[in-house]
């Protein structure tokens, strides 16, 4: 059964925190702290918690597309899984392994960003460029997908009523 997941967003609503991202290993690219689907609230600490610890080629998410950012760039990575690692949807360069080269160093051992002070507040990805580009990144990775290893099932999709990421 094939699924055409090219026209579901992610959804969140706001949480109580004031901390929008946090950096994940190894390559400390930013993970949204403010979209439920990727960031859950955490029942003991009532604070989100990231559906993912780290973010290395074999990390597998369990809904996509993941989110990442590198705050010196104007917006972020749309993530999915593959049969060869995680890929990431680039409005510029289409689809591609995960990580983008420039986080990885010659002997293929990753390159941690240096991330600007208070990045943990930088504000949340603006929700009309997600509503203009996660449609074109999931047809983009569905097409990759397809092309590349046959028809797939993706995960699910975080959808509810609410705010888009």
């Amino acid at each position: 059964m094939q699924h055409d997941f090219s026209d579901r967003l992610l959804v969140s609503s706001p949480i109580a925190t004031a901390q929008n991202w946090v950096a994940l290993p190894p390559y400390n690219t930013l993970w949204p702290l403010w979209s439920p689907a990727l960031s859950p609230i955490d029942p003991l600490t009532g604070l989100p918690e990231p559906i993912v610890t780290e973010l290395i080629p074999s990390t597998i998410l369990e809904v996509e597309p993941g989110l990442t950012w590198d705050p010196a760039l104007p917006n972020p990575w749309l993530l999915y899984n593959t049969p060869l690692g995680m890929a990431y949807y680039d409005p510029l360069f289409g689809v591609n392994l995960w990580p983008p080269a420039y986080l990885v160093d010659a002997l293929g051992d990753p390159i941690p960003l240096t991330l600007p002070p208070f990045y943990e507040f930088l504000p949340p990805t603006d929700p009309l460029w997600l509503f203009e580009n996660v449609p074109l990144a999931n047809a983009a990775a569905l097409l990759y997908l397809e092309t590349n290893f046959g028809p797939i099932v993706p995960p699910p999709i975080y959808l509810s009523p609410g705010v888009i990421i």
